[in-house]
This record gives C-alpha cells, sequence and structure tokens, in this order.
C-alpha cells in the first residue's frame, strides 16, 4: 500500500512539474510573439511623402503609372522602403493658387514634403516677388505645422521668350529659398528633359514617358539621402 501511496506522489508530483514547465514555456512562447508583433508592426509603418506641384507632377498626359512620381513610388517599392508617395499635383496650379490649397492637403501627416510650383507663374510672368513670397509662405506652413518633416525645394526656370532679365531673377528664387530655409533643392527639375523634343509630349512643356523617368531621377538624387537607407 505504502508503495502504492510513493508511486501516486511521484506521479502527481510529476505532472506538477510538468504543468509548471509547460506554462513558462508557453508564458515564454507568447513574449516571443508578441515581441515578433511589435517588430512586425514597427516595421510596416509607413510614412508619406507628399509632392505637392502643378501639372508636371499630376502626370498631364500621361497615365497615372507613367507619371513621375509613380516612377519614384515604383523604385521606392523595389528597395522595400517603407514610404508611399502622396501626388498632389494639379494642373495649372501657380504658388499663389497652391499657398491657398495647402492647408487641406496638409491635413494628412507628411514626413517628407516636395515643393514643385512656380512655373506657371514664370510662364504668365507674374512678378517674381509675388512668386518667392507665396513659396515662402508654404514652406513656413508645412515647418508649422509638421516641424520634422524634410522639404525638398524643386527649382523651376522660364523659357527665354519671357525676357534675359526676368529669366534670370526667376531662376535665383530656388537657390536661394532653399539656402534661407535649409531645405533640399533640385537646381532644376527638368532638367535634361527641358527643350529636348523627344523627352517631352507635342506642347513642348510637358514631359513624354521617357522624359518622366529622367524628371524621378532628378528627384531621386536629393530624395534618396533623405529615406534613410
Amino acid at each position: 500500500m505504502l508503495k502504492i501511496v510513493s508511486r501516486l506522489s511521484l506521479y502527481f508530483s510529476a505532472l506538477i512539474l510538468l504543468a509548471c514547465n509547460t506554462s513558462e514555456k508557453t508564458s515564454t512562447k507568447q513574449s516571443k510573439t508578441t515581441d515578433t508583433t511589435t517588430v512586425a508592426v514597427s516595421q510596416k509603418e509607413v510614412k508619406n511623402i507628399l509632392i505637392f506641384g502643378n501639372s508636371l507632377t499630376a502626370g498631364y498626359g500621361l497615365e497615372p503609372a507613367q507619371a513621375y512620381p509613380s516612377v519614384l513610388q515604383n523604385r521606392i517599392d523595389s528597395l522595400k522602403l517603407p514610404y508611399k508617395i502622396v501626388n498632389a499635383g494639379l494642373s495649372g496650379e501657380t504658388t499663389s493658387g497652391g499657398n491657398s490649397r495647402l492647408d487641406w492637403v496638409l491635413k494628412n501627416k507628411v514626413d517628407i514634403f516636395i515643393l514643385e510650383l512656380g512655373g506657371n507663374d514664370g510662364l504668365r510672368g507674374i512678378p517674381v516677388t509675388e512668386t518667392r513670397k507665396n513659396l515662402q509662405a508654404m514652406i513656413d506652413k508645412v515647418k508649422a505645422k509638421y516641424p520634422e518633416a524634410k522639404i525638398i525645394l524643386a527649382g523651376m526656370q522660364v523659357p527665354p521668350s519671357m525676357g534675359k532679365k526676368y529669366g534670370e531673377e526667376f531662376k535665383v528664387i530656388y537657390p536661394e529659398l532653399a539656402k534661407k530655409n535649409n531645405v533640399g533643392l533640385i537646381p532644376f527639375l527638368l532638367e535634361k528633359v527641358g527643350g529636348e523634343v523627344k523627352l517631352n509630349q507635342k506642347d513642348g512643356i510637358h514631359p513624354n514617358e521617357a522624359g518622366a523617368k529622367i524628371v524621378a531621377q532628378n528627384v531621386w538624387e536629393v530624395l534618396q539621402p533623405m529615406l534613410g537607407q
């Protein structure tokens, strides 16, 4: 009888020990699962790149997938970088119109802001002082709403037909504002594209599909260092 009781005691003791070990393993497993889930969620956090511009950004005359913001998104996705590009281009937009529209666009969080406006001001001969004032106002709004956001200013130029004096005054707006505000600068968004017949649509102003790829590269050279690769 004593032997039976002793064996039963050992049996139940073993069961209790096994239960404790199983509980510890389950707890450890759950902890590891929680840690893994946290890491996975963290890795999925996507940051927003807002490109705020006119028809060049909107992709006038192109399929949405051919516009330079889409070309940039494809490159970002191929590198598995956690960024999403928001195309806020509007055909015909001037710096004045953009300044009025910006508050609404900034309702969603912005991590990187690319300002591509001014081209239509130049084509309409709007005073340089007005264009400069509006660009500065938009930079100020982004800094006030999202102090941690990185900003890139896309430089533009006007055709020679607008006059030499106006052209020179317009051209320096962008580098001067970039320096003043300590923001990134794309010296000329349409570098290697502007004036090249084979890279533009029939209007001679908007890039075709091949031209848009070059524009995307011009942006990428300034954007890439900000992506934390």
